[in-house]
């Protein structure tokens, strides 16, 4: 974990973040995710979950892109990608500028891996942004202790809603844990280098919810 990349916030100190990856890799996207949560005060570490397959892998965000990515990500080990999050949360924890907790924040692939990392790890704060994975794993909701936060969009071809339906009434069970749906988003609408995905109102909203919910839950 010492090359994980890790973005510092002006004071040079504060709680951690472990921000995981699309199967886009690690793009200017990411990039700029990361730097504005460094602005917000957080010590914010990407692990680059494909490194074991296509280290440094990063692709472009149009139909070409997507298809090369879903071939790189059919080759992805969820049990070590998931090692690789805990690892960086073990790693924040462990640094002298980290201080008031660690949380996990994910998009996609790694919307799944938050949600996992949750469930199977100790990290303070999770955020799980549209991860396919979650609806059928989402009896592991019962083991989060931490505060969790889930985001959906209501038209994603990847997602069917019946399945945001299932996470939603599991939720409602569930203290700490919260849901929002964005209905007229798709997948990736927060991805704001991706026009085939992005959706700029349902992601100022679903960010603003995030900002707030990290500020309730690990403020900075």
């Amino acid at each position: 974990m010492t090359d994980l990349p890790l973005w510092h916030p002006p004071s040079g100190r504060g709680p951690g973040l472990v921000l995981i990856q699309e199967i886009f890799g690690l793009d200017d996207y990411l990039r700029s995710v990361a730097a504005g949560l460094a602005a917000a005060g957080y010590v914010v570490a990407i692990p680059e979950l494909f490194r074991r397959t296509a280290p440094g892998w990063s692709s472009t965000h149009d139909e070409a892109g997507v298809a090369a990515s879903m071939e790189v990500a059919a080759s992805f080990d969820p049990a070590l990608g998931l090692a690789d999050v805990l690892g960086a949360v073990a790693h924040l924890r462990a640094l002298p500028e980290v201080s008031g907790g660690v949380g996990v924040l994910g998009f996609c692939l790694g919307g799944s891996l938050a949600f996992a990392a949750a469930a199977e790890g100790d990290p303070d704060v999770a955020v799980s942004f549209y991860g396919s994975k979650v609806a059928g794993q989402i009896a592991d909701l019962a083991r989060v202790t931490c505060p969790i936060q889930f985001h959906f969009g209501g038209q994603d071809p990847y997602i069917p809603r019946s399945d945001v339906a299932e996470v939603e009434a599991a939720v409602a069970a569930h203290p700490g844990a919260e849901i929002h749906v964005q209905e007229e988003a798709g997948h990736a609408f927060h991805n704001h280098v991706a026009p085939m995905f992005h959706h700029p109102e349902a992601a100022a909203r679903a960010w603003e919810l995030t900002t707030a919910f990290l500020r309730r839950t690990l403020p900075a």
